[in-house]
């Protein structure tokens, strides 16, 4: 049982003798991580940051369906390659070359263990009756050994959330319309522009920063599994748990105000009642955050793990070294949890914004390249070698992707650091559509010209000793 359970695979390809599940798996998985504490307090940002409700849920709505239609393009791939996502980054910036993206990468899942780590650790202090500090610890402890199991467990876990967290969203979205006066929220509509692509940007973002590890999720799935419904599955799962905890994240700051901003998992508890009743809501809160950190620590470990093995040719990874990598993610995330925790709603949207600043252009040449490009086809025993078709580094790529970058920044708007374009737009942030646009366009005029690294089919090479190589099947495209 252990064997079938514990996770032998980390960065290698996915021989199909292991390959299992529908794609269905991809919609309880992304439905249960959204169904969480941290996408409610995203939606409140929008209205906490001066928006109204109604046109904060549709700004929200128009993010998710975007940034999720990305994201989910980036799960289709996982079927097809079985491969971690940023392993196949390899094919567009070199073996070693893809490093660049991916400290950006580590990064963002080291903030994310901590953003969820607070809230969470909230939750699991009131549960053991211990202080946040403690909880915070506790919690990110649970969620590392989880992570260490590996894939199997992380989508049992989202099936498990799925249903637990839609439950009890659906008994507080009962209680919360009992104690606020919907029409007189939605009559107070007023359409700032500004405002609204906050929202946009905020559930964009959101989405758009499962694209570095959502294939991790989707590698194991049988490789005649349809791309379609891998994106579709997908898209649906991340959408729907997504705008259900965000709208509720609106209506909640909408009509709670300093309440909710005071202590957001007190507040959302306090609105469901109190004894073995709060009791099971802190524990809902902590599951959900469960799911969604799980997923962040490995990514985290797989992206680490991408970074050495690039200059080392490591391939495979022992227990011991799957356990280390996933121990630094979790000592990490917990240190940058214990040091933010005081001042975690500002800090928290800086950093959703600031990570899709950096994100949106690696979306666009990791899809322009698999879809448009190389139209699926690569050659996958070269992605671990420096000296292969691929090369060590992509300069072209990796040019594309600094010009990505610096775009966006004259229209970008944080605490921090403000454009010099943003005034002109009336402090509307559009820097993420301008960092999806620019390096697709300029990637794809700068790849088409050299394509004489494309295989004619995908190449998978022997894929397990003893397997007996598979012909590529005709797979369809979301």
């Amino acid at each position: 049982m252990a064997e079938s359970l514990v996770e032998r695979r980390s960065i290698d390809v996915v021989p199909d003798a292991e390959r299992h599940g529908t794609a269905f798996s991809q919609f309880t998985l992304w439905l249960g991580a959204n169904l969480q504490i941290t996408a409610v307090v995203t939606g409140a940002l929008a209205v906490v940051f001066g928006g109204d409700v109604v046109w904060s849920i549709v700004g929200l709505v128009l993010g998710n369906v975007l940034g999720g239609a990305v994201m989910a393009l980036h799960s289709a791939q996982g079927p097809k390659l079985g491969l971690p996502q940023m392993i196949q980054s390899r094919a567009q910036f070199g073996v070693r070359g893809a490093v660049v993206p991916l400290l950006l990468v580590i990064l963002m899942y080291v903030g994310f263990f901590a953003s969820g780590s607070v809230l969470a650790g909230q939750a699991t202090a009131e549960l053991t009756h211990t202080n946040d500090t403690t909880g915070i610890v506790l919690f990110a402890a649970v969620t590392a050994v989880t992570a260490a199991v590996g894939y199997r467990v992380i989508h049992a876990l989202g099936r498990v959330a799925s249903v637990i967290c839609a439950l009890a969203f659906i008994y507080l979205g009962i209680r919360l319309l009992d104690r606020v006066d919907l029409s007189s929220l939605l009559s107070d509509a007023h359409f700032d522009l500004p405002m609204f692509l906050l929202a946009v940007s905020l559930s964009a973002s959101w989405q758009l920063a499962f694209g570095p590890y959502v294939a991790d999720y989707s590698r194991y799935l049988p490789r005649t599994t349809s791309g379609r419904a891998t994106f579709w599955w997908t898209l649906s799962g991340s959408a729907l748990g997504a705008q259900w905890s965000m709208t509720f994240g609106v209506l909640v700051a909408a009509s709670a105000g300093g309440a909710f901003m005071s202590n957001q998992v007190e507040y959302v508890v306090g609105l469901g009642g109190t004894g073995l009743i709060a009791s099971f809501l802190y524990f809902v809160i902590a599951l959900g955050k469960l799911t969604i950190n799980v997923l962040n620590t490995y990514g985290g470990f797989m992206s680490m793990v991408t970074s050495v093995s690039g200059f080392r040719g490591q391939k495979t990874l022992s227990p011991r070294g799957r356990a280390a990598y996933i121990a630094l993610i979790m000592i990490a995330g917990t240190t940058v949890a214990l040091l933010g925790k005081d001042s975690f709603l500002t800090s928290f949207k800086d950093f959703l914004l600031f990570l899709l600043t950096f994100f949106t252009p690696w979306s666009a040449i990791n899809l322009v390249d698999y879809y448009l490009i190389s139209k699926e086809r690569y050659d996958i025993p070269a992605l671990s070698d420096p000296h292969g078709r691929y090369g060590a580094w992509r300069w072209d790529a990796l040019t594309v992707y600094g010009i990505g970058l610096l775009a966006q920044l004259p229209f970008l708007v944080t605490h921090f650091y403000t454009g010099p374009l943003v005034d002109s737009l009336g402090g509307a942030d559009i820097s993420w559509i301008v960092g999806l646009a620019v390096p697709a366009l300029l990637y794809w005029g700068v790849a088409r010209r050299n394509t004489a690294h494309i295989p004619e089919r995908t190449l998978y090479g022997v894929e397990d000793p003893g397997s007996e190589p598979v012909q590529e099947p005709v797979s369809g495209r979301p």
